[in-house]
């Protein structure tokens, strides 16, 4: 039996079929001579094959062949080449069986990712609209208390003025960190890459977050047998926005007397640095999506002026390091600790 028969086939098998049922009707029925039936035979075998092959071949698989084709060209939007490079001799239905399986598939696929996608940005819209939402009534809200009369009471005027300057300051940060994640996801920004000394710049940022360490009794160390110099090529400016964000990250999520360490690798021709703190932990849950724009483990999203970012900082991190054609991963146990690890490209002292 043929596997995947052509119309020759089907035309030469029922021919056959037909014309032996008719030659035996001849002989046994009728009592025609043998000379009769095989006369007969012959040109019902040939009548019925013409006939059958050009019925299945011109009114059922050319038909088919068109579907195979337009479903084809469809999916590689390559009509004209499609027509010239199509392989006639094929068995169409086969060959359109497997373009409309692997079709659906991939329409499948499309349609979920299309569906990430459209959830996605309905979360992201709502994540903005609360994010700019919530320093907006903040300024409106001190706004029309002054405007009330507090304007009158010189200390409570202050409070108030200083409160929504503190929300202006937050709004703007939203905006700008909008804008450089924008420019990041475009490719718009190019970076200036350059030698330094990534043990130095650590140094640089402990320095920065030295009073707030303080203010929560968490030390800021350099690990044992790292506190030498690492010299990578990278963005100076963009790497030191990352260790901003993660070393901030460690202290306002860190638990008071802990510790902040950062340590280096040398790993081939790329250089990893940690790091790490001994704060709240994330979840296990959480981790896949902590570097989404936004994205909070805490579900409430209650926080004040002083704790709170604009939730980017680490869809920013991600981006800078990704730029780098370097890659970034986090661990974490809850109430034990968080460690981010990222890689750039190692550089020769």
């Amino acid at each position: 039996m043929i596997r995947n028969p052509k119309p020759i086939h089907i035309a030469l098998m029922v021919s056959s079929i037909l014309a032996i049922v008719v030659s035996l009707v001849m002989y046994l029925i009728l009592d025609s001579n043998l000379i009769k039936v095989i006369v007969i035979f012959t040109l019902t075998s040939g009548l019925s094959f013409f006939l059958f092959f050009y019925t299945i071949e011109f009114f059922i698989y050319r038909k088919i062949k068109l579907i195979y084709k337009t479903i084809h060209s469809l999916k590689t939007q390559k009509y004209d080449a499609v027509l010239e490079n199509f392989a006639w001799d094929k068995d169409p239905i086969f060959e359109m069986s497997k373009e409309v399986i692997n079709w659906a598939r991939d329409k499948k696929i499309e349609i979920e990712q299309l569906k990430k996608v459209a959830d996605f940005r309905k979360e992201f819209l709502g994540n903005v609209s609360h994010e700019l939402k919530t320093p907006i009534f903040s300024i409106q809200g001190y706004l029309h208390t002054l405007l009330d009369g507090a304007m009158d009471d010189i200390e409570v005027n202050k409070k108030f003025l200083i409160k929504a300057a503190k929300s202006t300051d937050r709004l703007s940060d939203l905006v700008a960190d909008l804008l450089e994640i924008s420019n990041l996801e475009s490719g718009e920004l190019r970076m200036n890459i350059d030698k330094f000394d990534i043990t130095s710049l650590t140094k640089d940022v402990y320095e920065q977050f030295e009073v707030k360490a303080k203010q929560k009794g968490i030390d800021l160390l350099i690990k044992e047998g790292c506190n030498k110099p690492f010299f990578v090529l990278a963005d100076k400016y963009r790497i030191r926005t990352v260790l901003v964000n993660l070393i901030g990250n460690s202290l306002k999520y860190g638990k008071l007397n802990g510790i902040t360490s950062a340590a280096y690798y040398i790993m081939g021709d790329n250089i990893l640095i940690e790091i790490a703190d001994t704060g709240e932990g994330i979840s296990q849950e959480f981790l896949p999506r902590i570097f989404e724009r936004f994205y909070r483990v805490d579900k409430s999203r209650t926080r004040n002026d002083d704790t709170g970012g604009t939730g980017l900082g680490l869809a920013i991190v991600k981006h800078i390091i990704e730029a780098h054609h370097q890659t970034i991963n986090v661990r974490s146990t809850l109430q034990q600790g968080t460690t981010f690890s990222f890689t750039l490209k190692a550089s020769a002292v």
